[in-house]
């Protein structure tokens, strides 16, 4: 098996990746310019560069260099509130710098890639679960930058024979099990993430976005999938592209959707002691209710998410407590 390029390979999900492809006997190669991610996440058994995914020669010198037969592409930025305040940024970021960074790979005869997608590309949907047949029809910047990636990979496959595959995945959640790695971005904006800062004394509290939502409390519904059985999901979609297995687009979530207030209440359970709230007006661009349909996914790959709500916060608060004591 040749080497993978993961771009964004320091961050959150990116990082995870690269220790399931290293698990799974991949030899990994990281591209990354470190404006979120962290490299003591990586391994040292990871090649390591850092830098931009438009950086063409840059590109073109790790595939030459390193044999790289595919690409698995997490590089961008994710932040929808910040996306409607500044969408330049996710345009460029997410799209333009990205259509860069495809150029470049097929230019260097590489023919495989798997994408980093995401729910936010179906806006408000018409019913729950969500099949990947239903309406595009983003409501934030970051959901159309990450649809235009979409489009950008459907068109240069065609023109040049790129395969591909493209993972929309819900909320993601936990730390490795392992403890080897976990979310670091110090703002970030993932549920769990925060609650599991507020309970470990790192945030005063925490903020509830919207109780006025049409469901059973009030709050924002997400499907949570450990992130951990993300990392596995890429590997699993890698190997379809090796297997000669054409290009496709799977969502990538448990089935299952969780109430912003269960959630909470699951890392206070967890904690054990609860967590102090604010409920506030809602942010401009939540849909009401996002849960996967994965059944695509389920049927074409060996692989089945192993971790529960309860694994995810636990990993998350794990990873807190190694956080605080440093």
């Amino acid at each position: 098996m040749g080497a993978v390029l993961i771009t964004g390979g320091a961050g959150y999900i990116g990082s995870h990746a690269v220790y399931a492809f290293l698990d799974a006997g991949t030899e990994v190669v990281v591209l990354d310019d470190l404006s979120t991610g962290v490299r003591a996440n990586l391994p040292p058994t990871a090649r390591f560069y850092q830098g931009c995914i438009a950086d063409r020669d840059l590109v073109t010198r790790i595939v030459r260099e390193h044999r790289i037969e595919g690409a698995l592409h997490f590089a961008g930025s994710i932040v929808v509130p910040e996306s409607v305040t500044n969408p330049a940024k996710y345009y460029r970021n997410n799209t333009s710098r990205g259509l860069e960074l495809l150029d470049a790979l097929i230019a260097s005869g590489v023919g495989r890639v798997v994408f980093s997608s995401t729910a936010a590309v179906y806006g408000v949907p018409e019913r729950v679960p969500i099949p990947e047949t239903a309406p595009l029809r983003p409501i934030n910047p970051y959901g159309w930058s990450k649809l235009f990636f979409e489009q950008q990979l459907k068109d240069l496959g065609a023109a040049h024979g790129l395969s591909f595959t493209v993972l929309r995945y819900f909320n993601v959640a936990g730390a490795d099990p392992k403890g080897r790695t976990g979310q670091s971005t110090p703002q970030a904006t993932h549920l769990i993430k925060i609650a599991s800062q507020a309970a470990t004394g790192q945030r005063d509290g925490l903020s509830v976005f919207g109780t006025d939502y049409p469901t059973r409390d009030g709050t924002c519904v997400r499907d949570f999938i450990h992130v951990s059985d993300l990392a596995e999901a890429h590997v699993a979609a890698y190997g379809l592209l090796q297997a000669g297995e054409g290009s496709c687009t799977f969502n990538c979530g448990n089935g299952r959707g969780y109430s912003v207030r269960e959630v909470i209440a699951a890392v206070e359970q967890a904690a054990d002691h609860p967590l102090r709230l604010a409920c506030e007006a809602r942010r401009p661009g939540d849909p009401p209710e996002l849960i996967a349909d994965p059944g695509s996914l389920l049927a074409r790959v060996p692989w089945r998410p192993r971790y529960s709500l309860a694994d995810m916060v636990e990993t998350a608060l794990e990873w807190e407590r190694r956080q605080v004591r440093g």
